[in-house]
């Protein structure tokens, strides 16, 4: 599967759907904190930067087209003004993207506010362009919370809603099937938690803070971002979440923001903190500490974290879509 990834960001997409053998075949994405994680991690896979360019770029087979377009338009949150906001008309240049490629398959993301924006006529505009453009479609609001996955058998521990329709070209069918699969998008409808007591999810989720005995992370997702302003209460005292913990939160893995940049960064050389930018989690590598200083701030990090997707949310999706495709070729489908 080739997919072509939107507003890209830190690529949760990729993150999820790598172990699938599936193959990003460009990125698209303008901030420059996020386009040099990319850099970093995938110096192999071509940025093709603004989407809006998209009818410069070039012509390659997509079967995947996936996108999280900005949601401050769409927000509860926002101004509300919905496709007239040019952030939001990004919304509408995914989909010139996508009759420009004609992928088999689409998946876009966006907050819950869209359902009800401009009393819910820019979500069926949405929906309405997709109609026309050949596509099937089904769509559902998510928790992050409750997906779980091998991957991540305990799911995540952040309460994190957002909608995602999934389309595929002449079928309504196989999209149902991916976003109401519950082996892939497991849920329990009543927790513990509803019940008095804690969520298994969280105990289980084995994203426990980097620091030695805190414990478990509980933390609530904005509704167009998250990590960057959650408090954490480590006994009676609350402390701001560290970056670390914010990419757990997402299901990135430890310090995949903490890259080097050219720029040096100072530090508060609080012992915690300090042994926290020396320290590497890969290979137990350490970094002295004029190295520490050039590593990426904790600004751009915490607001490149909570702009992605949650990772084990893609991760459902991918395996949903990826088990349906020999099914779909059995039954005389293109099935990419």
């Amino acid at each position: 599967m080739r997919y072509l990834s939107l507003c890209s960001g830190i690529e949760a997409a990729t993150q999820a759907w790598k172990p699938l053998g599936w193959t990003p075949v460009a990125f698209s994405e303008i901030a420059k904190f996020p386009s040099a994680v990319l850099s970093h991690h995938y110096p192999e896979v071509p940025n093709w930067g603004d989407m809006q360019s998209f009818k410069e770029w070039p012509n390659e087979q997509v079967d995947l087209l996936v996108a999280g377009t900005p949601c401050q338009s769409f927000s509860v949150a926002g101004l509300r003004a919905g496709l007239s906001d040019p952030r939001g008309n990004l919304t509408l240049t995914y989909l010139g993207v996508a009759n420009k490629y004609k992928p088999e398959w689409l998946v876009w993301e966006n907050v819950p506010g869209i359902l009800s924006s401009n009393r819910g006529r820019d979500f069926g505009a949405f929906l309405g362009a997709l109609g026309k453009l050949g596509y099937g479609y089904a769509y559902r609001v998510l928790d992050t919370k409750y997906i779980r996955t091998p991957r991540f058998p305990g799911a995540i521990p952040q309460t994190r809603r957002r909608l995602f329709v999934v389309a595929r070209f002449g079928d309504a069918i196989g999209p149902a099937s991916v976003l109401f699969d519950e082996e892939s998008l497991r849920r329990n409808s009543t927790s513990r938690r509803d019940e008095g007591g804690d969520d298994p999810s969280f105990t289980k989720s084995g994203f426990a803070s980097w620091r030695e005995g805190v414990g478990t992370i509980r933390a609530s997702g904005g509704d167009c971002g998250g990590g960057s302003e959650t408090l954490y209460v480590e006994e009676g005292l609350p402390r701001k979440l560290t970056p670390r913990e914010c990419e757990r939160l997402q299901g990135f893995p430890d310090d995949f923001t903490l890259i080097p940049t050219q720029k040096r960064v100072r530090f508060v050389k609080e012992p915690d903190f300090l042994n926290y930018r020396l320290r590497s989690s890969t290979g137990g590598m350490r970094y002295s500490e004029s190295e520490a200083e050039c590593m990426a701030a904790d600004g751009p990090r915490y607001t490149a974290i909570g702009n992605s997707m949650s990772v084990n949310a893609m991760c459902g999706i991918g395996r949903a879509i990826d088990s349906l495709r020999p099914i779909i070729s059995d039954m005389g489908g293109d099935g990419a």
